[in-house]
Formats: C-alpha cells, structure tokens, sequence
C-alpha cells in the first residue's frame, strides 16, 4: 500500500476523505460520533494532525484505516450498464459509485460489455491500470460462459489450448494465446484468458457455431468477488488484495 507522504503533519478529517471514506461533512460527523481513533484514544477533533508515521495506529470503527494517495475497489457489474463512467443515453457504471467518490477521477480497469456481469476492478492508480491494460500483461482471467449450440467437447478443449486463430469476415486472421476451456455441462462451460481482446469470448465461441447467451467474470488473477457481494456492490481491495495486483504486472 502507497500511503501518502508527508512534509509536514496533515489533518485528520483531510486524511479521511482524501482516502475514500466520505465527504469532508461525512467524515466530520465521524469525530462528532466518536468513530475515529489514533493509537487507541478517540479523536473529535477533524483538525487534529498526524504524521504519516501516526497514521498506522488510525482507526475508523475499530478497522485500521488505508490511507491510501490511490483507492481500489471490486466492483461486481451487473446486467445491463456500460462500462464507462458516465453516458447520457445508458446507465453506466460511474452511476453505482456513492457520492463521495465521483471526484476521485476513478475509472475502470478493462471493460465489459454491456450484459456481461463480474469482476472489474476500479481505481484512481493511473499508472497501474496502464500496466494492467498492456497487452504485455499475462493475468488470468477467469468466465463463466453459457451457450447455446451442440455441448462443447475435448475438440474444442484441445483447440483453445492450441491457440486458435480468429478467421472472421473482413478481417485478416488474428492468432490468440492458448486459452483454457472447462466443460461444466452441455451449455455452460468455463474459459480461462490470458489476454483481453474485443470480445473475445463471444468471438471464440461463435467460430465453434455456438453463440454465447450469458457471460459472467469470475476473477482476475486472485481477485474474486465476495461470497455474499450482490449486482452494484463493490468492496474496496486490501493491502494484500492491492500488492498481488501489481506483482501481476511487475515484470513489464
């Protein structure tokens, strides 16, 4: 975790907002409420400053607070919002962020399309959703595919892991990376990338005869969706959650 660094001491309430945890008002209210704690003892002064030192004994309910200079968050999108921050035509998923974090200059990491739901993740870290989107980046992401068509077979298994080339109309021949196909059952299969091409699934599956009619991302590399988080919902990502994301891309 980058913690943000300091010259000279900063206010608390400043500390708070600044790292995700709501409005300069909301987060007042927070010292009012007794809520925030340094080194054990409650703190009802937002002016109050601290070293960035001070700031690893800095509780907010009792939770060790991540005073972060970036913010991560899991998303889990739904069916039916585009992957952008805003659109004046459909909904979008900058429309699920709470309020106190549409100034934070967060954005996607990748897309997805319109009805695929999952895992995206979410940040203000320029320089890591750069890294992430290269296409030197070798993460593996994890789909659960429903279809329709004939049941998949080893055929297919073994066509993916070989590295299929993409023969399309109008377009010149496009090789993949090897790709892990799972058969789960006669219509729902999971693939496994390395690479995040425009469709890519949709695309792969439609050249076996078989459209896709359902397309949810499980995981991106380690990164998973709670077992309890619904449609809209998002977590903001832990320490170790964060380190592993940029082990992913420390080699480019």
């Amino acid at each position: 975790m980058w913690l943000f660094c300091y010259n000279t001491p900063m206010r608390l309430d400043k500390v708070l907002a600044n790292s995700g945890y709501g409005t300069r008002s909301e987060v007042k209210d927070y010292f009012r409420q007794g809520r925030v704690c340094l080194q054990g003892a409650i703190i009802r002064d937002p002016g109050f400053s601290v070293t960035e030192e001070q700031l690893q004994d800095l509780t907010l309910d009792g939770v060790p607070v991540l005073a972060s200079e970036h913010l991560y968050f899991c998303l889990y999108k739904p069916d039916g919002y585009l992957t952008a921050m805003t659109d004046d035509r459909l909904p979008c998923v900058g429309d699920l962020l709470p309020t106190n974090l549409k100034t934070k200059k967060i954005s996607p990491v990748g897309r997805l399309d319109y009805h695929t739901t999952g895992v995206l993740l979410l940040t203000n870290d320029g320089e890591l959703s750069h890294r992430l989107t290269s296409p030197k980046w070798h993460c593996e992401k994890e789909y659960l595919v429903t279809y329709e068509g004939d049941p998949l077979t080893e055929k297919e298994t073994v066509l993916f892991a070989s590295g299929m080339t993409l023969r399309e109309k109008d377009h010149a021949p496009e090789k993949l990376k090897p790709a892990k196909l799972e058969l789960l059952s006669d219509h729902q299969c999971r693939l496994t990338l390395t690479e995040g091409k425009t469709h890519q699934v949709k695309r792969m599956l439609a050249q076996t005869g078989r459209p896709v009619i359902a397309l949810h991302r499980e995981s991106i590399g380690s990164l998973r969706l709670r077992e309890d988080q619904k449609p809209g919902e998002m977590y903001a990502l832990s320490s170790d959650d964060i380190d592993e994301l940029k082990d992913l891309s420390s080699d480019l």
